[in-house]
């Protein structure tokens, strides 16, 4: 297996905590030594320390102590000679003199080379905080500091950037700072910084955890960046507080990692973190390119300094993030239920406004008894009970063709039976067999004429029966059938507001199993359950000799967890083919080999591409999660467009 890493944009970021003790520096440089190997031997390029981790953030009035700022400043010194073999960039928290102020600063190692020094920019002095009585705020700190025998730059507006690789851009904020109402970690981000790391020493106090995990969120999100932070651990003073070793790595607002907080030993906490992600993310939100272009305007002290340097990453063999074969769908319980109410909340309001703009009181909808035409009909039923309207406005109509199945027809009926919904059934197959013998068609060979008929004979039946009843047609297809273009143009592919369509297949199934458990009767429910378990088909070809279900969509297209995936990872996160597939073999080891997933991947690609005209002229219909594909909203692409440059990596 062919692991994504270094060539897909990932870098590999650790928020350590090493046992720490108040003065204790050889001891404590110890600790930070022995996890910077730790991480070289886990590939890592990058390690944030806590802050003032060389002396312990807890010495009060000893940092008014030369011996204790001496034993840092050699400690960092011999730290330099001893990681001069490493891999990883060291972010290590010291107290760092300056003439007669001293700084809360975070030293940048970079293999033996000390890059520069960051300095924290707002030293908290309130609560059991009084940080002010020893350190001066960042902003007076010297644009140059020697320190450890070398002259580097210094302050808060410090970037680091490795030789090329655009990706592995570092900025440093300390503890305090992401509290501020302006943290400079955005102006950071806002130069180039893609990783924004915090040393921090923020003690624990009943629900902190909590909001730290917010703050990092917030901050990772509206930087568009990868965030790692790490705070002091148990081994501090315990004189009025107590600290925990909370290390959080984040990426645009998703948790990628924590550690668990209160270890007496050394803990590691490690993520890959998707930089290249984060890039084209910064290339697509164009809010962050015009604050990024107005925060430049706006500096007088001539901006970010950029501080370059060589960097070789370790060797790698796995992937460390979680890599989610589905999605769009939360694998935690309770989150998965609360996306699921939210999600029929935004599709079933959105038809209620659409009715009560224009005036209508009635919908038409074609019922089939599959998974898409099932989510329909329920929301248009709680559509209705949001505007108070008679469930008698909804017609729900079956239309058996060739290829229905007795078992979806049961379905149908007792579905709309139990949710008492009055239910037409027109029987399109002697109106298909007129049409097919007026084209010259045989009447027996399924090929596209075949399937195409009948959905187009059940769209022209909607509409006019729509027009007769004063209403509006309501589309069932689903987001995935439109990455595929698995509709029929001028068919299903036509509506006159679209209910499903910003819904993936994947998603569709857990609705329906949602509505199922909490909005049903236990007779409806035991009816959806049996739509649940229906193989999904077109049903436009002829059953088999038994008279099941012979076109089973995911046997002629492939399965749709994977087109799913390939969709979130293409439009979502901007993926190249290559890294979709490595990424593929990850999320789905076990269940499918590489040539099946990259056989499908091909026809994905292929589909996706050739398939755009019909997009391009899609009904209205709600956007529910962040991909979409409407026209007019996320996704603009033209109809002739070739897939060749994307199928060449495959």
């Amino acid at each position: 297996m062919s692991y994504p890493s270094v060539q897909d944009g990932f870098v590999r970021v650790a928020a350590a905590v090493p046992p720490v003790a108040p003065g204790a520096v050889p001891a404590n440089a110890a600790a930070v030594l022995e996890l910077a190997r730790r991480a070289h031997t886990d590939g890592c390029d990058l390690v944030v320390f806590p802050e003032l981790a060389l002396t312990g953030y807890t010495c009060a009035d000893l940092f008014h102590q030369d011996p204790l700022l001496d034993a840092a400043e050699s400690a960092l010194a011999a730290l330099l000679e001893q990681t001069r073999n490493l891999a990883p960039v060291l972010v290590v928290g010291l107290p760092v003199r300056s003439g007669p102020h001293l700084f809360n600063a975070a030293a940048v190692l970079g293999a033996g080379r000390l890059l520069g020094v960051a300095v924290k920019s707002f030293p908290p002095n309130y609560g059991e905080f009084y940080e002010a009585r020893w350190f001066t705020p960042g902003h007076q700190a010297p644009a140059e500091i020697t320190l450890a025998g070398a002259t580097v730059p210094c302050g808060p507006d410090l970037l680091f950037s490795a030789a090329g690789r655009p990706e592995f851009t570092l900025g440093v904020e300390i503890c305090e700072d992401l509290w501020a109402p302006e943290p400079p970690g955005g102006a950071l981000a806002l130069a180039g910084a893609l990783l924004l790391c915090n040393p921090s020493a923020s003690d624990e106090l009943v629900g902190k955890a909590a909001y730290r995990r917010q703050l990092v969120a917030q901050q990772a999100g509206r930087c568009l960046a990868g965030y790692v932070y790490v705070s002091a651990g148990p081994g501090e003073s315990t004189t009025d507080v107590v600290y925990g070793g909370h290390a959080l790595i984040n990426e645009n607002g998703v948790l990628l990692a924590e550690g668990e907080r209160f270890v007496r030993g050394p803990t590691l906490a490690v993520a890959d973190v998707d930089a290249a992600f984060l890039l084209r993310e910064r290339r697509v939100n164009r809010t962050f390119a015009v604050a990024a272009a107005r925060h430049g305007e706006r500096r007088t002290d001539g901006g970010i300094r950029r501080i370059t340097f060589t960097h070789q990453p370790a060797p790698r063999t796995e992937l460390r993030r979680t890599v989610n074969p589905h999605p769009f769908v939360p694998a935690d319980t309770a989150e998965r239920d609360a996306r699921c109410a939210e999600i029929f909340a935004i599709q079933s309001s959105g038809l209620a406004t659409r009715l009560a703009r224009t005036g209508l009181t009635s919908v038409t909808l074609g019922v089939s008894g599959g998974l898409d035409s099932t989510l329909a009909l329920l929301v248009c039923a709680e559509a209705f009970a949001r505007l108070g309207l008679d469930k008698t406005g909804i017609q729900a109509v079956t239309m058996p063709g060739f290829g229905t199945s007795a078992r979806t027809l049961r379905n149908v009926r007792a579905l709309c039976r139990h949710l008492d919904i009055p239910l037409r059934s027109i029987d399109i197959r002697p109106a298909c067999r007129r049409h097919l013998r007026d084209i010259g068609h045989d009447g027996v060979t399924g090929d596209i004429a075949y399937e195409n008929t009948q959905a187009r004979e059940r769209t022209q039946l909607l509409m006019d029966l729509a027009n007769l009843n004063r209403g509006l047609v309501v589309g069932t297809g689903d987001l995935s059938e439109l990455a595929l273009g698995w509709c029929t143009y001028n068919g299903d592919h036509l509506s006159m507001y679209a209910v499903n369509t910003g819904v993936p297949k994947t998603l569709v199934r857990f609705l329906v199993a949602w509505v199922a458990k909490n909005r049903a009767t236990p007779a409806a429910a035991h009816v959806l359950d049996d739509i649940l378990d229906t193989p999904v088909s077109p049903e436009l070809l002829p059953l088999d000799a038994a008279g099941a279900i012979h076109q089973k969509t995911e046997s002629i297209i492939g399965p749709y967890e994977l087109h799913d995936f390939f969709l979130y990872e293409f439009v979502r996160r901007g993926a190249p083919p290559p890294k979709i597939l490595r990424l593929a073999e990850l999320a789905f080891a076990g269940r499918y080999e590489e040539p099946e997933i990259r056989r499908w991947l091909k026809l994905f690609i292929t589909r996706f591409f050739a398939q755009q005209f019909k997009r391009s002229c899609l009904p209205d219909g709600p956007k529910v999660g962040t991909v979409a594909l409407s026209p007019r909203g996320d996704w603009r692409m033209p109809s002739d467009a070739t897939p060749e440059l994307w199928l060449a990596g495959l």
